[in-house]
This record gives C-alpha cells, sequence and structure tokens, in this order.
C-alpha cells in the first residue's frame, strides 16, 4: 500500500462482516435474538442483517463444502484490494478469497494472516 492509502481518505477501519456457517437459518435466529438486528433473507444461503442509519452492516451466509472460510470475517476498507493483498501476501499473509466485484459494494478478497485468521478486504 503506498502512503494515499493511509489515514485520511481509507482509514482501514471495519466496514462490513461476515459470518459463515454451516447452520444459516440458526444463525439468524440467534443473531437476530441476541442483538435485535433486522434480518434481510436474500436466499437460502444469505442474508444482511444489523442497521446502520438504515443500511445492513454485514451478513449471514451458508458454509458449504466449497467455502472458503467458516467463522466471522471483518472486511477493512482499502483503496485498492489488489495493492492490499499483494502487501498482506508479501508481509506473510495467505490469499484465501481471490478478489472479486460485488455489485453495488465494489471489490473484496479475503486472506488468512500469519496467525491463520482470515481477514477481508473490501474497497468502493
Amino acid at each position: 500500500m503506498t502512503s494515499s492509502d493511509t489515514n485520511t481518505e481509507y482509514p482501514h477501519t471495519a466496514a462490513w462482516f461476515d459470518i459463515s456457517t454451516p447452520d444459516a437459518p440458526r444463525a439468524h435466529r440467534f443473531y437476530q435474538e441476541l442483538f435485535g438486528w433486522p434480518v434481510n433473507v436474500l436466499d437460502g444461503t444469505y442474508a444482511l442483517v444489523g442497521a446502520d442509519g438504515g443500511r445492513p452492516t454485514g451478513g449471514i451466509g451458508q458454509a458449504g463444502p466449497g467455502s472458503p472460510y467458516t467463522g466471522i470475517v471483518v472486511y477493512f476498507r482499502v483503496a485498492d484490494v489488489d495493492v492490499a493483498l499483494a502487501k498482506a501476501e508479501e508481509l506473510g499473509g495467505s490469499r484465501r478469497l481471490e478478489p472479486q466485484s460485488l455489485p453495488g459494494m465494489g471489490r473484496m478478497a479475503v486472506f488468512t494472516d500469519p496467525d491463520g485468521n482470515p481477514v477481508g478486504l473490501l474497497s468502493a
């Protein structure tokens, strides 16, 4: 990442979270009851949750045999997903989910840090 990627325009704060689970309906009910989150089920595999001024702040998805991860992943906002992913790999991280475009959300990717924790990247 270059100095233009730091603190002013993209403060690298949490931008989204994703919970990948083997039982999405159970997780929808659990988090809805625990936190009072609205749950907007998009299809049988994914739901948008949470509210920040009426906008979702995360999602809960069904993990399957081909899922790149299970558990909770926090996505951090970066100026360029490809540049940030390359930097993560340079520092010892491992690519987990290739960069891809999300309609209306920008680009995203997931890597694991040197301790094996999945971390997401999200750009506009």
